[in-house]
């Protein structure tokens, strides 16, 4: 069964992007390869409940368990020591990927309190979007009633595309909602 947001992407996004930037073969369109999702518990320093409470959340956020992140280096200000468990990450692909990206776009991104869109100017030059959520509750799969706490998270749109203007392109005709 292919996901509604993998349907609009082969049957609308594809011709559409094709016509606008003159591509030869079907394969030179850019699609999103995967997506990233990573929760950074400073706190878990002192208080190593709060990561598996971050990793509960991002399991049921994203139905996928996420990968614990180890600090990469040592740092003394932050009592940090190389190898100190500070996050979890989970990457997403293929079709948990497209049922993350579409109840992001169209039910989690507009429950976000004041939202106008997402900025477009987060790109990283190499076609990858980057944004980043304020606090958890905007997803349906978190009970507001258990959270302790409010976390934010970055969420990593990693695409094929080439350029800015390509990446941005293809999130705009995939539902992305974009500032005006």
């Amino acid at each position: 069964m292919m996901n509604r947001l993998q349907d609009k992407y082969q049957n609308e996004v594809v011709p559409a992007m094709m016509k606008e930037f003159n591509y030869k073969s079907v394969m030179e369109v850019p699609a999103i390869e995967k997506v990233v999702v990573n929760i950074g518990v400073g706190d878990a320093i002192q208080n190593s409940k709060l990561l598996d409470e971050a990793v509960e959340e991002l399991a049921a956020i994203t139905g996928q368990q996420p990968v614990i992140t180890k600090a990469k280096k040592s740092i003394a200000n932050f009592k940090l020591r190389e190898g100190m468990p500070i996050g979890c990450k989970v990457t997403l692909r293929r079709q948990k990927m497209y049922e993350f990206l579409d109840k992001l776009f169209n039910i989690s991104l507009p429950r976000v309190r004041d939202f106008r869109g997402v900025s477009d100017t987060s790109f990283d030059g190499r076609g990858n979007y980057t944004l980043g959520i304020k606090e958890q509750i905007i997803f349906p799969e978190i009970d507001f009633d258990k959270v302790n706490r409010s976390r934010g998270m970055d969420v990593v749109i990693v695409t094929s595309a080439k350029t800015n203007e390509e990446a941005k392109a293809l999130l705009t005709k995939m539902g992305m909602p974009f500032k005006k």
